[in-house]
């Protein structure tokens, strides 16, 4: 069943992106004599759970604020970084790079950067999606935000209507001392974040886009190495039994991702499938006593429609959205490691943002969810307020 999943995808993703366009990149202006630039973007939410014979506390949270700042040194060189403030206490680099441009074609990029994976991950000021709450998906198998340290090469291709990113960086943090891994979330806990990261071998990072279709783009994702452990840290390698202790803290990473985004007048469409297959991992459970599986997969697909007013004198709308998302953490597993189907997600939302200005917006929504086998009677209702400027 997994290898013709597997063959599924692979098909359609080939399919689709030699005809169909994709995301863009985040570019300085050569030409601009504007030398700092200040921006950000927050997110402020109230969560409301809604589980059967369950009482629960709803969450009020200022999830996110986010500063950014950026240098440009001359028409080709420039710098870029955000701050992020989460639930108040945290701080993170959410990006910090150095950009080089010697030609629309080609940019050198080195630093904290973005992986290039499907739409959120590069995507996610909360004006520019729609719900409360970043889809699931893009927690659990793209692990948004989802940035690490490395050097690579940007660029379009104007004449083909593609945009690409080319990266190696440093990759996930499997083990550190302690397993970082496991089936819930997969690859989220090892993000390191820049935050004194490790590196024991390197990862292949890249997203190629097309946007020759008016009103659409589309992209394809490739990740593709392996987990960091630091295990590999001195050690001697003819001590055969260091090696195979620190081979089985490793996990290979293997996920590609196809998205899209269409727009027809009012009318707005997104969509996006992801999956991933993870080797070792029956080792890597057996050393660290987790539950890890070895393919992830995932997808969703979302309609909206907007609908523009003038209030006093200013430009108002209304976007009312139904999506439709799944992913399984444990679409496969290795050794002998049974699937939790509590690691299965289905969610219907249906809900509505209001601009009071493009870059300022007013949630509502309500998502019914179901894990694994389960009825879908559980939901939560969810409000909150995003801005981007």
């Amino acid at each position: 069943m997994r290898t013709i999943y597997k063959c599924l995808l692979v098909t359609l993703i080939l399919g689709i992106s030699f005809g169909l366009p994709t995301t863009y990149t985040y570019a300085s202006d050569p030409e601009s004599d504007k030398k700092v630039t200040i921006g950000g973007y927050g997110q402020i939410d109230f969560n409301q759970p809604f589980i059967p014979n369950q009482n629960s506390n709803s969450k009020i949270d200022i999830h996110r604020m986010v500063l950014l700042f950026g240098y440009q040194y001359n028409k080709r060189l420039s710098f870029l970084t955000e701050v992020e403030f989460e639930h108040v206490t945290e701080v993170y680099i959410e990006q910090a790079y150095l950009n080089y441009a010697f030609s629309p074609l080609l940019n050198f990029r080195a630093g904290l950067v973005l992986i290039p994976m499907g739409i959120i991950n590069e995507y996610h000021e909360p004006p520019s999606f729609n719900g409360v709450e970043r889809p699931l998906l893009d927690t659990r198998i793209v692990p948004t935000t989802w940035r690490e340290i490395g050097m690579g090469f940007t660029g379009q291709l104007t004449a083909a209507s593609l945009t690409y990113q080319l990266y190696l960086v440093n990759g996930f943090a499997s083990y550190d001392g302690s397993a970082k891994l496991k089936g819930v979330d997969a690859l989220r806990g090892g993000r390191q974040k820049g935050a004194e990261s490790f590196m024991s071998s390197p990862n292949l990072s890249a997203k190629i886009s097309y946007h020759g279709i008016l009103g659409l783009e589309v992209g394809l994702s490739g990740y593709f190495g392996k987990t960091q452990s630091s295990l590999y840290n001195g050690i001697d390698f003819t001590n055969k039994d260091l090696v195979q202790k620190a081979d089985s803290s490793v996990v290979g990473v293997s996920m590609m991702a196809f998205d899209y985004r269409y727009r027809f007048g009012n009318f707005r469409s997104t969509g996006q499938i992801v999956y991933s297959d993870l080797s070792n991992t029956s080792a890597y459970n057996q050393f660290t006593g987790r539950d890890l599986g070895s393919a992830l997969f995932g997808y969703y697909a979302e309609v909206s429609y907007v609908i523009p007013f003038n209030m006093q004198d200013q430009q108002h709308e209304v976007e009312p959205f139904v999506r439709w998302e799944h992913y399984n953490s444990h679409f496969d597993v290795a050794g002998e490691l049974a699937a939790n189907d509590s690691y299965s997600y289905n969610g219907l939302g249906v809900g509505v943002g209001y601009k009071f200005h493009q870059n300022a917006v007013f949630k509502i929504d309500y998502i019914f969810y179901r894990n694994g086998a389960d009825t879908m009677n559980n939901g939560v209702f969810n409000m909150g307020v995003g801005v981007n400027f």
